[in-house]
């Protein structure tokens, strides 16, 4: 009797250490849910400029295989409102610093493209795997708190005005506000935030 009441208290750490193991396991699975979750990115903008107010709080969409702000001034054809999760990508393992990303580019058939910048001009663009695969896929990830959208590990996203009330989105590579890649034109340093979409009555 008093060698089972013995066992049992040596077994007790190892059965507190395990339960422990496996909460701490549901949260972190609870908090990581939100990766596979098809969320919109809204814009903000970090600049004081007196442009700010035509992108901040503007939502990303695809178009023409890139992505783009939209804005109350644009004069464009209809866009794909950007509604897009985290997903691995074939043949890429990054580890903890992130996942590839895609969205759905049409509602009807459904369909996704990933998202991936240009090696050679730093845009921001959607594509099959055959056409994203030269480029950076990845590794995309979000900050822990506001959700805000990284790549590389870190922010370096930025609006390029092409026209009227037209910003397509870019990565600052280099850090260097995108010299070599883009002259004359206005840019502006902005953060991507994920925000869960609104569900409808026929969402799952």
């Amino acid at each position: 009797m008093v060698l089972g009441i013995l066992t049992a208290i040596a077994a007790c750490p190892a059965i507190i250490g395990t339960t422990e193991a496996v909460r701490q396991g549901q949260k972190k699975s609870a908090k990581e849910q939100h990766r596979g979750v098809k969320s919109n990115l809204v814009v903000s903008c970090c600049s004081s400029s007196t442009v700010t107010s035509q992108i901040n709080g503007g939502l990303v969409v695809l178009r023409d295989h890139k992505l783009y702000i939209i804005t109350p001034a644009a004069e464009s054809p209809t866009s794909h409102l950007f509604a897009g999760y985290f997903l691995p990508f074939p043949d890429q393992n990054w580890g903890r610093k992130g996942e590839g990303l895609v969205s759905t580019i049409s509602n009807d058939p459904p369909q996704l493209n990933w998202i991936y910048m240009d090696q050679d001009t730093y845009e921001l663009k959607y594509g099959n795997r055959i056409e994203s695969e030269p480029h950076v896929v990845g590794p995309w990830d979000c900050t822990r708190i506001d959700k805000r959208l990284t790549l590389e590990g870190w922010e370096g996203f930025m609006a390029v005005k092409e026209g009227k009330g037209i910003w397509s989105l870019y990565f600052d590579h280099e850090d260097n506000g995108l010299k070599g890649k883009v002259s004359k034109k206005t840019m502006l340093e902005v953060e991507l935030t994920r925000k869960e979409r609104r569900k409808g009555r026929d969402d799952e």
